[in-house]
């Protein structure tokens, strides 16, 4: 599932594209892999890529951009790939921590 949101890194606007690699998120013993690209440069990210859980995931790159200056507008999210629509709630259900305040 790949998904783009519109945003900003030290006041000068961007696309960050997050990449979660699975075929299908929903199976039960899943291990999730994210990437965070600007363009097409993977932007290193705290620790190990691959977690147990989508949350995790989803914290880390919350914690990076925090870190980093990065902002995204979560208004602006688009889902660029095809996905399982299980994913899709799955990603809806967890992504709040990628907005936490």
């Amino acid at each position: 599932m790949v998904l783009q949101y519109q945003g900003e890194q030290h006041g000068k606007a961007t696309t960050f594209t997050i990449r979660i690699i699975g075929n299908n998120l929903s199976k039960s013993s899943s291990n999730y892999q994210i990437d965070l690209l600007v363009g097409d440069n993977k932007l290193p990210t705290f620790t190990t890529s691959i977690h147990q859980s989508l949350s995790n995931c989803l914290k880390e790159i919350y914690l990076f951009r925090k870190h980093n200056g990065i902002k995204f507008d979560e208004a602006s999210e688009k889902i660029t790939s095809l996905y399982v629509p299980y994913d899709k709630v799955l990603y809806n259900y967890n992504k709040h921590a990628l907005f936490m305040a």
